[in-house]
């Protein structure tokens, strides 16, 4: 006979923690090519840990709200990479943003129109990288305490079970 481990919500959060943070750990700077290289894989590692911890969080949550909520106190106080600049977003497919961790200003608006100083609709190219299952996207974004837009290389991958993507990135400057 086996035990089957049960969780609680708060229980299930610590776990889903503790496997990015060994992600974190098993993509450090020994393991990889170079900082962008080691930066890349660790934005993969972490991306895939909480897409999958929180799609198995939210999925018995009978509405959108509830599910939003959850996903919006999860990433809030999440930082990584050395410098601690590492954060987590997270969008629906339509390009409206749930959760931000450090610009609280973008949660609920449609940003399907907006362009980045290149030209490109940076939402809408991450979006389309989630439907396919995930990726890395490049576009400039305003970095998080300072002035204009900085290159940037981001990474998102669906919450499966849901109509939401998870992502994050790194500055290339």
């Amino acid at each position: 006979m086996m035990c089957k481990a049960r969780f609680s919500d708060s229980g299930k959060l610590v776990l889903i923690v503790a496997a990015i943070m060994l992600g974190l750990i098993l993509a450090s700077p020994a393991m990889a090519g170079g900082k962008l290289d080691c930066a890349k894989k660790e934005a993969k590692t972490v991306v895939h840990a909480a897409a999958v911890g929180l799609a198995a969080l939210v999925k018995d949550l009978p509405n959108a709200q509830e599910r939003i909520k959850l996903i919006q106190r999860y990433i809030d106080p999440i930082r990584f990479y050395p410098d601690n600049s590492g954060y987590f977003y997270a969008y629906d497919l339509k390009c409206v943003n749930i959760a931000h961790a450090t610009q609280k200003d973008l949660v609920g608006k449609d940003l399907k129109d907006y362009k980045d100083s290149k030209g490109n609709y940076v939402i809408r190219l991450l979006a389309e990288k989630s439907k396919q299952g995930g990726g890395f996207v490049e576009y400039w974004w305003i970095k998080p305490g300072d002035k204009g837009e900085h290159a940037k290389m981001g990474y998102v991958e669906p919450i499966p079970g849901t109509d939401y993507f998870i992502g994050t990135g790194v500055y290339l400057d």
